[in-house]
């Protein structure tokens, strides 16, 4: 027999695994269950998928609705991983707690590269695996190194195609095929699940406001989140509308909703909160808005691919600058968004995009192009540079990006786009093997002629450089380290030993850790030993 697990997290997750379904992009199975993980900071006072309003119309798809937060009781979901020596009894355990008993198991998840996933993924070592996406992350690179016993075992990646023209880059390190989900099947979905919104406001065309507790990211501060709220009510009310629903986070805090019911006070603007644990779609449906705004929420995406309502975007400026490492994986929906969507700010933009939509053009002109060249760059960049070059001939050799090329910069005052990889220099003994030879630091980054350029240009390599490699001032730190420091294999010995530690510092500065990169990264030395006063010494 073959049972079919489905771990979902989110009721937007089960409605894309219930579209799924629907469409036949999973094989017949004699079982199928639904694994549901509550992955809020406080599981016991946030309901889980099965309790939200709407699963009701998505159980049926399931024989059984088992909780992982039960198995893995007292621990967080989002915590706990199994230890690799416990790994048989777990197996053993689910098998005989959910009834699978000697059954082929296949798995469903989403966000592979972290748990709950993970560990699910890990317990049952041998069955193979689908990953799909519930959000924009799925256009970007996989944010941390997935384990080979793991990433080999996936099949295919089920996606929404919220972004035509643009491929996600999820897990194409493991050459994993992308499967959409067809659009229709979606909506047919979110559609059966527009009459359980009991309780909502009935309201008729207002704007409607997506908040996404950014402050539980560490990337903004709660006062700047409700700042941040307050703003957007404050654009709308601008452009005329004076009926707006605010939908918060499931998980956000009360006082959000108080401080911008505080400023609808003082603008005039009749403001509706949401309290009820909805997909904002089923507003969508409901509502028919006459604008919809957020950050870099999902949902704006779906209200103008899939409902052809007008969206506008606010605070991605804000975060961009925000987000830390520069390879935060929330860097690549973020720039769809800013790429793709109108800002509030600009009436001028909003306006077309109403009138755009108004003739049945969801999208600006050109916005496709566009987002597909910003998002590609920012996914590489978020990526560590994974899939940017094509490892070039013979040894690999190290190599640092400094300034990206003048047709592929970023927006002016952000950093720019992946540069091309110098070509490796070669030379050795004579009648020797070739070695690799470094790629010294251009000082031409700080305001020289490489900068002048646009261009990457590493120096002539000689023996001058290697005296002054170990060294970095502050202007090639700060110009360096919100780029990508790249390395293609750097085997023990390719680097001499001031190198090896400029490296390190380049790394440090710039918060990336080996373990950000799919290639193999070894160096010359060990880190240097840092010396501590012992006391009476």
């Amino acid at each position: 027999m073959t049972t079919q697990i489905f771990l979902a997290s989110t009721l937007y997750g089960t409605a894309t695994l219930a579209a799924a379904l629907d469409s036949g992009c999973f094989d017949a199975a004699d079982r199928r269950v639904l694994l549901v993980s509550n992955n809020a900071a406080t599981p016991e006072t946030t309901p889980a998928v099965d309790a939200m309003p709407g699963f009701e119309q998505l159980r049926g798809r399931f024989d059984d609705v088992v909780s992982w937060n039960e198995a893995v009781f007292p621990f967080h979901p989002s915590d706990w991983s199994p230890r690799p020596g416990d790994v048989p009894l777990w197996e053993r355990h689910l098998r005989l707690a959910w009834g699978l008993g000697d059954d082929d198991v296949a798995l469903a998840v989403e966000s592979i590269q972290v748990h709950p996933a993970l560990g699910v993924a890990q317990i049952f070592t041998d069955a193979p695996l689908t990953v799909y996406a519930d959000g924009l992350m799925s256009y970007g690179p996989t944010r941390t190194k997935l384990a080979p016993l793991v990433g080999t075992r996936v099949e295919r990646l089920l996606h929404l195609d919220l972004v035509p023209g643009l491929t996600p880059l999820l897990l194409s390190e493991f050459g994993v095929a992308r499967e959409v989900v067809p659009a229709a099947a979606f909506t047919k979905v979110l559609a059966e699940m527009a009459g359980t919104g009991a309780g909502l406001p009935d309201v008729d065309g207002p704007a409607v406001l997506l908040g996404q507790y950014l402050s539980a990211l560490g990337v903004l501060t709660a006062e700047e989140e409700e700042r941040l709220h307050v703003r957007m009510l404050t654009g709308v009310a601008a452009l005329g509308h004076t009926r707006v629903v605010f939908k918060p986070h499931p998980t956000a805090p009360a006082r959000f909703t108080r401080t911008l019911e505080e400023a609808a006070g003082g603008l005039g603007v009749e403001l509706t909160v949401v309290d009820r644990p909805v997909l904002a779609e089923v507003l969508f449906q409901r509502m028919r808005p006459a604008l919809v705004v957020g950050c870099f929420s999902t949902a704006l995406l779906t209200a103008s691919e899939l409902y052809g309502l007008p969206v506008a975007r606010a605070g991605t400026e804000t975060l961009l600058d925000r987000l830390t490492p520069y390879e935060n994986s929330n860097r690549v929906p973020a720039t769809i968004v800013d790429a793709l969507l109108p800002d509030l700010a600009d009436a001028a933009a909003v306006a077309e995009g109403l009138a755009g939509h108004g003739r049945g053009r969801p999208r600006r002109a050109g916005a496709g192009r566009r987002v597909r060249d910003a998002a590609q760059g920012a996914a590489r960049a978020a990526s560590g540079g994974r899939g940017v070059p094509a490892r070039p001939p013979g040894r690999g050799h190290p190599a640092v990006l400094q300034e990206a090329p003048a047709d592929r910069a970023g927006p002016a005052g952000r950093p720019p786009g992946p540069a091309r990889l110098p070509a490796p220099q070669r030379d050795g003994p004579p009648g020797g093997p070739p070695r690799p030879r470094r790629a010294p630091l251009d000082r031409g980054v700080n305001g020289g002629a490489g900068a002048a350029e646009g261009r990457l240009r590493p120096l002539p390599a000689g023996p001058a450089d290697r005296s002054r490699s170990g060294a970095l001032d502050g202007a090639s730190r700060s110009v360096l380290a919100p780029q990508v420091v790249q390395f293609l294999d750097v085997r023990p010995g390719g680097l001499p030993r001031e190198s090896a530690h400029a490296v390190r510092e380049i790394l440090d500065s710039a918060r990336v850790t080996e373990n950000s990169f799919p290639l193999r990264m070894e160096f010359a030395c060990p880190r240097p030993a840092r010396h501590r006063s012992t006391p009476g010494a």
